[in-house]
């Protein structure tokens, strides 16, 4: 049985070893260059008055096409295994009734399902971890600097999470098992392919916007409003300024902020302009001469009137924890859904 299901599984086996062969040549060639050219720059940054924020968002640009190609590759790759292995490894076998020849080989069903998923199983979560983890070593040196950038994908946000660590392994024995189940449901091949890339996209949806957020209660932080966190100032007629504020966390760019507000002295939300003299004092516009100095006038009496940034987020230190919780719930599924299959091939199929 296991010589067999091999026999069925190798060619596209063999073509997934070859993707992945190539892409784990290719980022082995360029990763050590790409991680001297970080560390040159940062080496060369640190002493400088003004940091690294200009280093940082100069190399995540001209690394950034290559940086979210193979970002793609991993987040895609757990759907492709749900649609070519998982969909159509039993209605396959249903739709040309082979599956029958082999139960009167005295092999139980049981044990035909069991080899089926093993080995496919197996081979699936192989190749989204080899994936996932040549990817997340190649891409460390543009993770540390894509956070600071403005917009930014920090570690712990929704597009980075899935691709890098250990959760596309969940994700490809999730999608795989969903494949076979609904396979069982329909019997049909491609209504299956459609059902499971529906049903695997909306759950990796929903996973970063309902559940990822309240696996830990997030952080929060309430700080002074300053040149260095601030996104955008203006100055209106009327005797206001309309600030935007960066959504980072303080000293922790791969940080995940879910929220991210200016609050007046009373601690509510302010969704309107802020109301202070622009015709004389601190938040006068700033003459052409001296621009920052006025910003940062401006910016002293706002914090002096008691404004300040509320922030939520996930800190950056919880990486590992929140990818070993959210794998475990994705292995917990897919053996669920391989219940549901044994279930079903004992109990629903003729």
């Amino acid at each position: 049985m296991i010589w067999l299901t091999w026999r069925q599984l190798r060619a596209a086996v063999a073509m997934m070893a070859a993707t992945l062969a190539a892409l784990v040549a290719l980022l082995a060639l360029t990763g050590q260059g790409l991680a001297d050219d970080f560390s040159t720059g940062v080496a060369g940054c640190v002493t400088q008055s003004d940091g690294c924020a200009n280093f940082f968002q100069d190399f995540f640009h001209d690394n950034q096409a290559p940086f979210l190609a193979v970002t793609a590759v991993v987040l895609v790759l757990p759907a492709l295994i749900g649609l070519f292995w998982g969909a159509p490894l039993i209605t396959r076998e249903l739709e040309a009734g082979t599956h029958r020849l082999v139960w009167n080989q005295s092999v139980t069903r049981t044990r035909w399902l069991a080899v089926k998923l093993g080995l496919t199983g197996l081979a699936a979560m192989t190749a989204a971890g080899l994936g996932s983890l040549a990817v997340t070593w190649w891409s460390g040196p543009i993770d540390k600097a894509s956070g600071g950038n403005t917009p930014g994908f920090p570690r712990m946000g929704p597009l980075l999470f899935g691709a890098r660590g250990i959760t596309p392994i969940g994700y490809a024995a999730f999608a795989l098992a969903l494949g076979v189940a609904l396979g069982m449901l329909v019997h049909r091949t491609l209504p299956a392919m459609t059902i499971t890339l529906v049903v695997f996209v909306a759950v990796q949806i929903a996973m970063p916007l309902l559940v990822r957020p309240h696996l830990l209660p997030p952080a929060r932080s309430v700080i002074e409003i300053t040149t260095s966190n601030i996104d955008d100032i203006n100055w209106l007629r009327g005797g206001s300024i309309r600030l935007s504020v960066k959504a980072q966390a303080p000293d922790d760019t791969g940080a995940w902020v879910l929220s991210s507000h200016i609050v007046d002295a009373s601690g509510h939300t302010v969704t309107r302009n802020i109301p202070v003299s622009t015709s004389t004092g601190p938040c006068a516009p700033p003459t052409e001469q001296k621009p920052e100095a006025g910003v940062q006038a401006c910016l002293t009496e706002v914090n002096r009137l008691g404004y300040r940034q509320r922030l939520a987020y996930q800190p950056s230190t919880r990486f590992w924890t929140f990818q070993s919780i959210e794998t475990g719930i994705y292995i917990a599924f897919a053996l669920g859904l391989a219940g549901f299959g044994f279930w079903s091939i004992r109990r629903r199929l003729p």
